[in-house]
């Protein structure tokens, strides 16, 4: 089955799922204005590329998608909480996601900070809850992880070191290595969760080679996804990409792009490719789905 087979698949297993979790929100008194948001946030689009991974990084282990639907769905409600916020017009201030309005933009401010609190509040009602993994140690290790990922040293603080230089230091310019720590943080701390989740759900440690491989791979993956990023907002269309282009150059913000230039970034995401590639190896050819969606994070259009 080719990776475009595959992330189909997962789209619509994730998407049920999520159907689900909406209904069961409501279901439970959720206020119908916030679960409206919070069905806006979860299913206004999106390829589900996290989820994917988790489900992916599984079946190295042979774990069938069944035994990592759980996290691979908890791992995209903080990822759609993190974009709910991400938009605000305090942060990034889009109206803008997918081709279609962020939730601020559909709703309000507050509607919107308050679907993306719930939102990260259910990812580990869903980690907790032992239809996860039956091994509470297990699931311990995933709440704990996605937390990091998550949290004040993971993806909401490099999206604060994002906002800082943005908008408090507009004469101090970070440094080429201030910019790939954030950015790894901001960005990469959720996809190499998303590739380590299968080890853990395998109940492998930390120390063990599977784990080691995992996640060279997805620091590399999470390094060059955000290079690609970086170059579709130098580059890309507005219509193909369904959000706002070039927004970063004219607020002259600072970012791998712009410190590098164009063919420097290009060069940097080639050899970052070579190196989530070499990363799989350990893996043979089970990883091949995985070696497919690298390709694809390097080649994407949006």
């Amino acid at each position: 089955m080719s990776f475009e087979q595959r992330l189909n698949e997962t789209v619509e297993l994730i998407e049920s799922r999520l159907e689900c979790l909406c209904a069961d929100l409501k279901a439970q008194g959720t206020p119908d204005r916030l679960g409206r948001a919070i069905h806006h946030a979860l299913l206004a689009g999106g390829k589900r590329f996290r989820p994917f991974l988790v489900l992916e990084s599984a079946a190295l282990f042979d774990l069938p998608a069944s035994l990592a639907l759980e996290t691979a769905t908890a791992i995209e409600c903080i990822h759609c909480y993190s974009l709910a916020h991400d938009d605000l017009p305090t942060m990034d201030n889009d109206e803008l996601r997918r081709g279609e309005p962020t939730v601020w933009a559909a709703y309000d401010e507050w509607t919107a900070i308050l679907a993306g609190d719930a939102l990260q509040a259910l990812a580990f009602e869903l980690l907790g809850d032992s239809r996860c993994h039956k091994d509470p140690q297990i699931r311990s290790r995933l709440v704990v992880n996605l937390a990091r990922a998550s949290g004040g040293s993971g993806m909401v603080g490099g999206q604060a070191l994002d906002l800082e230089a943005d908008k408090r230091t507009k004469t101090a310019q970070p440094t080429l290595a201030q910019i790939q720590s954030l950015q790894a943080m901001k960005t990469g701390a959720l996809i190499r969760f998303s590739c380590m989740a299968g080890s853990i759900l395998a109940g492998k440690d930390e120390s063990e080679e599977s784990t080691k491989a995992l996640t060279a791979f997805g620091n590399s993956l999470g390094y060059a996804f955000q290079i690609a990023d970086d170059l579709l907002d130098a580059e890309g269309d507005a219509q193909t990409m369904g959000k706002a282009v070039a927004k970063d150059a004219q607020a002259g913000k600072a970012t791998l792009v712009s410190k590098l230039g164009i063919d420097e970034a290009k060069l940097r995401l080639s050899a970052v490719h070579a190196q989530a590639l070499a990363a799989l190896e350990y893996f043979g050819s089970k990883a091949n789905t995985l070696r497919q969606a690298t390709n694809f994070v390097v080649n994407r259009k949006q």
